[in-house]
């Protein structure tokens, strides 16, 4: 398994929680393709990121995000 160094412990991939895909990050909030790709463009999703031509975001930060609108 992949390992990254953090600090002086060693974290799992699976450990960064990350979500890689417009697809991927739309089913975690309940939209298309199309809206959350639109969603993205018009900077309304402002943790994702974009790395190469993908896109990414953490899962943790997308869920606090829309909590926080909520509270």
């Amino acid at each position: 398994m992949l390992a990254v160094e953090k600090g002086s412990e060693m974290a799992k991939k699976d450990d960064l929680d990350l979500v890689w895909g417009v697809e991927a990050i739309g089913a975690i909030i309940g939209r298309t393709y199309q809206q959350t790709y639109h969603m993205i463009q018009s900077g309304h999703l402002p943790m994702v990121k974009r790395v190469g031509e993908r896109y990414v975001a953490s899962r943790a930060k997308i869920v606090a995000f829309f909590m926080e609108d909520a509270a």
